[in-house]
């Protein structure tokens, strides 16, 4: 394993032990999609803070991501945020890029392990249940099957 890639898991790991079971986070799980996106925020302890939000795949609907998850960590006396998603074709790549540029923490969270985890979570597999989507994706950010993405500048 290069360097690179030894620091990127270092600083994942880090922050996995970080954001379990922290009362500091606010956690927001995005379902990708072409145009638009469905975000859903929540605590590392399963709280639900706010659930469906939708933004376009733009600079403008990143920024109402940004600002919603802001208020909401301020609201709730949180200090950090992290963004969950699980990447879809090539869709979530400028939001990731937005948010790295912009010094936010992103983790991408393998669609496979999200659509098997959705499942065992409750015994249902509809797909468009923002809920457990977002709880899938919370879960998985824990496990060995999401990875911090790297700046692709």
């Amino acid at each position: 394993m290069n360097k690179l890639n030894n620091n990127r898991l270092k600083e994942f790991r880090q922050l996995k032990e970080e954001i379990r079971g922290s009362k500091e986070y606010v956690i927001v799980g995005i379902d990708i999609a072409k145009d638009k996106h469905n975000a859903f925020f929540g605590t590392a302890t399963g709280k639900t803070l706010f659930k469906g939000l939708v933004f376009e795949n733009n600079r403008e609907g990143f920024e109402k991501l940004v600002v919603q998850a802001e208020a909401i960590k301020v609201q709730n006396g949180l200090k950090k945020v992290v963004y969950g998603m699980e990447p879809t074709a090539n869709y979530h790549k400028p939001l990731g890029e937005y948010l790295i540029k912009g010094g936010h923490g992103v983790v991408l969270v393998s669609g496979f392990a999200v659509k098997r985890n959705r499942g065992t979570l409750d015994g249902r597999w509809d797909k468009h249940d923002m809920i457990l989507d977002f709880a899938s994706i919370v879960s998985r950010l824990f496990s060995k099957n999401s990875f911090k993405l790297r700046n692709p500048l």
